[in-house]
């Protein structure tokens, strides 16, 4: 048994796997690129590792592809293989029986293994940052700040992972309304520990929250040393940077960011398609041409009809389908979506009965033109929005279309009311965004007929 920088004794035997497993932690905190390359020099080192086949498996999963699922159920079968031919701990069994649990179509049972870790070993930064990344997918902001704030007290201020933790715990701060406290907790975390792109991201989050994109944009200037390491990730933090741009009316910048840093490399991970097709979105409701952006998002959008890892992603890919206009595409995927809703057996199902089905039927409705149905399907996913995973500003796209499809509509007053809890929602902060639909309501309020309301 060997320790690790968090100070837990893991099943490794020789002082090059730990090296390298600490590589791993590291990285998965920091959300480096170099993380599977260290995970592999593990494995390759030590193939009986029961932990790190089930980590192999949890990233896997994490990729939302389900043509990778191959890939983690044998990650499942060489940990279990791993625990037999070498004595493991009650900790590192906790992690494999997660990944099965995960397989099985349980998120949240994954959450409840990495808690029952966390119980017994609160200062295990593994634990913890997968708690947390489970729980985004599951859209449990009061999770995370509950499982951060448990295991606070067993972190001295040495502790390898306490900068991490920091910035774990900033962002459940923003994503339950404690904007102040989270951008005192993601510069500490910033100050700690220089990679934390996380905690970075925390901040950013803040001022996207509460309306203050110059501060948001002053906030990240020279600061790319926190997230050029990055896996796709950086993509992220550059898709905030350019939302604060589109608050201030900069669409050049805006622009230039998208062509030269958000899709700089065509890939069809999905966090990346979720970056890409939401920006173009907020976009075209501004009235930008987006010329044809679209059609490379379609084209993998296209191939993912049939996936159904999560119902996020999908509503993604709806986007793009939508937004290029591939209706025999958008009807496979509202078919998939429809026929996975109506198993209603496990996380991932009911989540596309609620809120995917009229979030989705809502989309498609929004690019047929049909402004009317949209807004009724948009407006009755809004109360479970959350459980599509993702963060606020992530999600604030659909909230963004619903409220724009409403003003097409005419229903001026359901707006108003959208707009007031958004507003709530942010503190009582407001973005351009929100302001110039409410003086679109005032104009149509003002004699205008409400359905001359622009739609571009």
């Amino acid at each position: 048994m060997k320790q690790d920088i968090f100070g837990q004794m893991n099943s490794l035997t020789r002082d090059d796997s730990v090296e390298a497993w600490n590589g791993v932690l590291l990285g998965f905190m920091a959300h480096a690129a170099v993380t599977p390359q260290h995970l592999g020099a593990v494995l390759t080192a030590e193939p009986d590792f029961a932990l790190g086949h089930a980590i192999k498996g949890i990233f896997t999963i994490l990729l939302g592809r389900r043509e990778l699922y191959s890939v983690a159920e044998q990650a499942l079968k060489d940990a279990q293989a791993a625990m037999q031919a070498r004595p493991v701990s009650a900790r590192e069994t906790l992690f494999v029986e997660a990944l099965q649990v995960w397989l099985a179509g349980s998120p949240t049972g994954a959450v409840q293994k990495f808690e029952e870790v966390l119980r017994s070993h609160p200062e295990d930064s593994l634990a913890m940052k997968l708690s947390h990344a489970a729980r985004f997918v599951l859209g449990d902001a009061k999770g995370m700040r509950r499982s951060i704030e448990r295991v606070m007290p067993a972190y001295a201020p040495d502790h390898a992972g306490r900068g991490y933790l920091l910035g774990c715990h900033a962002f459940a701060l923003e994503e339950t309304g404690a904007y102040e406290k989270a951008e005192i907790a993601g510069r500490q975390a910033l100050w700690m520990v220089s990679d934390d792109a996380w905690g970075l991201h925390a901040v950013a989050h803040v001022h996207d929250m509460t309306g203050n994109a110059a501060q948001g944009l002053e906030w990240l200037a020279g600061r790319e040393d926190a997230f050029t390491h990055c896996n796709n990730f950086r993509y992220h933090v550059w898709w905030h940077k350019a939302l604060m741009h589109l608050d201030l009316g900069q669409i050049d910048e805006v622009m230039a960011l998208y062509d030269a840093e958000i899709r700089a490399d065509k890939t069809d991970d999905y966090r990346d398609i979720s970056n890409a097709t939401s920006l173009l979105s907020r976009l075209e409701l501004e009235g930008v041409n987006v010329g044809d952006r679209w059609e490379e998002l379609a084209e993998f959008s296209a191939a993912r009809t049939e996936d159904g890892c999560l119902i996020f992603a999908d509503l993604h890919y709806l986007l793009a389908l939508t937004g290029d206009k591939r209706e025999d595409a958008a009807t496979a995927m509202l078919r998939r979506i429809a026929r996975d809703a109506q198993q209603n057996k496990c996380d991932t199902t009911r989540r596309m009965a609620q809120p995917g089905m009229d979030a989705a039927l809502g989309l498609h409705a929004f690019g047929d033109g049909d402004y009317g149905l949209a807004f009724d399907h948009l407006a009755n996913a809004r109360g479970s929005m959350q459980l599509a995973g993702g963060s606020h500003a992530q999600r604030d796209v659909f909230e963004r279309l619903t409220i724009d499809a409403g003003l097409r509509a005419g229903r001026l007053d359901a707006v108003e009311s959208i707009l007031d809890d958004r507003q709530a929602q942010r503190a009582g902060g407001e973005d351009n965004y929100a302001l110039a639909r409410r003086a679109l309501i005032a104009s149509g309020r003002g004699g205008e007929n409400a359905q001359s309301v622009p739609a571009e």
